[in-house]
């Protein structure tokens, strides 16, 4: 009896086999791994980790060639140098186009995160910028060496005004879409577009007497007005800032040196631009030469007060600066605004030696002119140390897995139809109701 009650138990005591294609405890600890054991390449963790931060590395090269080519001496070895950095700008900023737009589309999340941050998000206009300082070094060694002529320097004038607009009022859209802290405001939030600027080189190589040259003329005028006027509102409240709170400190502290581009170019274009509008405006009969000339005198007065406020900025931002930024090669970007926004009071220099024939500007812009080659070679070997290092532009494995595992569950999300979701249901309700 014992023996059958025992046979009994036993015969109900069996394995019931698995379900089809479910895998066994083991296998599935097998196919599904720990995410500490996931790897992810160390190049995908570089565009993961990409900025918009990276073109004012593209912008302070550029800052260099600008700067040298207004030396009042000009030797050819000078103009080689000048094209090497030229050349080095257009590499960068193909690098960075082409990264970002990787980036948007493999972790389009992260895209849009940079874009909507109230910290990075302010650096996409410096794409614009950027392009601009292209522009201008195609002026100087393309045009010369007949290899582009004024035509398309005229086309690629108008491209860059509609690219101006393209990314800068969306930004702004963005931008002033949330409230933002006087407490923690910062010049490096007004980015002056120079199209002012871009203009008078522009002027350059289009001939004064064609008609063209007069819509060049007055769109340089409106858009650099429009972004002194509205960067000089943004100076006031960076005064304000000052004195609520006292000097920037840390990574802020490099956008103290941004309040200076905005007087320093307007200076810079007001000069330029009223040197051709005395020549361009009386030959198309619009002023009388009388007219025109004063019109140029009133231009270099406007540029010497601003000139003046650009100088007296620069000083106010130099002064506090080695005892307010933060030395790491975390925030060695940032630092990159010692460059391009000073290009615009150091040009300015060579324009007043020219106007009121003063040796010392001369020996003044020079001496900048080394200060800016000496500071772009220490920031430019931090920056490539500091990437070596995987201090900058380098993402966490963790924020690589999280948005490419976000994206795979858009893509599955959206692959789903619901018809496929409608007979899905039907097939396990129909399973259900033959187990049950």
């Amino acid at each position: 009896m014992d023996s059958y009650h025992s046979a009994t138990y036993q015969s109900h005591n069996v394995v019931l086999p698995e379900r089809m294609n479910a895998p066994t405890e083991s296998a599935a600890q097998h196919q599904a791994p720990n995410p500490g054991e996931i790897k992810v390449s160390h190049l995908a963790r570089r565009i993961h980790g990409w900025s918009w931060q990276a073109f004012p590395i593209g912008m302070g090269t550029g800052a260099v060639y600008v700067t040298l080519s207004g030396l009042k001496e000009h030797a050819n070895t000078l103009t080689h140098v000048e094209t090497f950095f030229y050349f080095l700008n257009m590499a960068l900023f193909l690098l960075n186009v082409t990264t970002l737009a990787i980036q948007m589309i493999v972790y389009p999340t992260q895209a849009l995160r940079l874009v909507k941050d109230p910290v990075k998000g302010i650096f996409v206009p410096l794409v614009v910028l950027s392009f601009a300082t292209i522009i201008i070094g195609t002026i100087k060694y393309a045009v010369p060496s007949g290899h582009v002529g004024p035509g398309f320097i005229y086309a690629l004038f108008w491209v860059y005004v509609a690219f101006a607009i393209i990314v800068c009022f969306p930004m702004l859209m963005v931008w002033f879409n949330q409230p933002h802290d006087l407490r923690t405001f910062t010049p490096a939030w007004a980015f002056l577009m120079l199209v002012g600027v871009v203009a008078f080189n522009v002027l350059d190589v289009v001939p004064a007497r064609e008609e063209r040259a007069v819509g060049v003329l007055l769109t340089g005028y409106v858009f650099q007005g429009l972004g002194f006027f509205v960067t000089f509102f943004y100076i006031c409240i960076y005064l304000i800032r000052i004195m609520t709170t006292g000097f920037l400190e840390g990574h802020q502290a490099n956008g103290a040196f941004v309040a200076v581009g905005p007087p320093g170019f307007t200076a810079l274009a007001l000069m330029k631009l009223g040197e051709n509008a005395a020549e361009i405006l009386p030959l198309h009969g619009l002023v009388s030469e009388q007219a025109g000339q004063i019109w140029y005198a009133t231009s270099v007065m406007s540029g010497l007060m601003l000139f003046g406020l650009a100088v007296f900025l620069f000083v106010f931002g130099v002064l506090p600066y080695w005892f307010k930024v933060h030395k790491h090669l975390s925030e060695i970007l940032g630092c990159w605004a010692l460059t391009f926004p000073n290009v615009g009071w150091i040009s300015t220099i060579r324009v007043l030696g020219d106007v009121f024939k003063l040796k010392g500007f001369y020996v003044w812009h020079l001496a900048m002119a080394v200060l800016m080659c000496a500071v772009w070679l220490v920031l430019f070997a931090l920056t490539a140390y500091a990437f070596v290092k995987g201090k900058i532009f380098l993402a966490r494995r963790e924020e690589v897995l999280q948005d490419a595992l976000e994206r795979k569950l858009l893509v599955l999300h959206r692959d789903r139809s619901p018809r496929h979701s409608e007979s899905g249901s039907e097939a396990y309700n129909k399973e259900a109701q033959g187990q049950v």
